[in-house]
């Protein structure tokens, strides 16, 4: 498996949410993501943060996020 670059938290964001995530509610950068089928998500960053590529492979293990999606 290939590993994930490192990224702003705004373009994963854009990538959850053309997977089919949906925003259920947010509490300042604390965004409360939800998809069917799937445990609900707390994504917590700033839109401008980095996210490297071992959070990337953390946030890809519970959401289903592929490198592709990016």
């Amino acid at each position: 498996m290939n590993s994930f670059p490192s990224t702003k938290a705004k373009r994963v964001l854009a990538a959850l949410i053309r997977t089919g995530w949906i925003i259920k509610r947010q509490n300042g950068s604390h965004r409360i993501m939800s998809k069917s089928g799937l445990p609900d998500y707390v994504f917590a960053f700033h839109d401008n943060e980095d996210i490297g590529p071992k959070m990337l492979a953390r946030v890809s293990k519970n959401t289903g996020l592929r490198i592709e999606d990016l």
